[in-house]
């Protein structure tokens, strides 16, 4: 298509409600629209470059046989309730009711839904260790949304999920998908700097993070 005939609504000055830079270039390029606090639309070419960073990061999981699902959206309030976490998770988990009453949310994280789904058809350990990942429309509901895409409440999101046969299978596990991520960092050009988490008092339990 040519550039004429494009939909590319640019902006020539810094619109007031942009504090840092990503969000003035995103919105004065024409990648993004507000439509409310802290949801956005992706207009043409910011929809082409987030597919082309969804598609650098399904490589990098494919190449660690890391296997892509896609969860439903909206999640039973059951789910939670049998983890703890449906009252503990605070207000900002959009909780809904559908014309029957029963009580749904708009999933901020999926951890108890793949667990289930995994317990439901996974019943011996010769069928370990899987990891399941997917990029999937996510919604949170801060309470002071800003900086753009950065801190949203609607948002894409890739999360993986490891299921692993005991903890030396899962540190394996962890140290192949933190290759993944600094592979993928690398391709996206952005220097990311794996941190060593120092975790209670005695400082006896550590984890990476990046």
């Amino acid at each position: 298509m040519r550039l004429s005939r494009s939909f590319l609504p640019t902006l020539k000055e810094n619109p007031a409600e942009a504090q840092i830079v990503s969000h003035r270039l995103m919105l004065r390029a024409g990648l993004i629209r507000q439509t409310a606090s802290g949801i956005y639309a992706w207009l043409p070419a910011g929809l082409k470059v987030l597919r082309n960073i969804s598609q650098i990061v399904r490589e990098e999981q494919d190449r660690v046989d890391a296997q892509e699902v896609l969860m439903p959206t909206l999640q039973s309030a059951d789910l939670w309730r049998r983890s703890g976490r449906y009252d503990a998770y605070g207000p900002e988990m959009l909780r809904i009711q559908d014309r029957h009453k029963r009580e749904l949310l708009y999933g901020p994280t999926n951890e108890e839904m793949v667990t289930d789904l995994f317990g439901q058809t996974v019943k011996s350990y010769k069928d370990l260790p899987q990891v399941l990942y997917h990029i999937q429309w996510k919604f949170r509901d801060e309470m002071r949304p800003r900086f753009g895409v950065m801190r949203g409440r609607e948002f894409l999101m890739k999360d993986a999920y490891s299921f692993d046969v005991d903890y030396a299978s899962a540190v394996a596990t962890y140290r192949r998908m933190m290759l993944a991520y600094l592979r993928t960092f690398q391709r996206l050009g952005v220097r990311a700097v794996p941190m060593r988490l120092i975790r209670g008092r005695s400082g006896a339990n550590s984890a990476m993070n990046s």
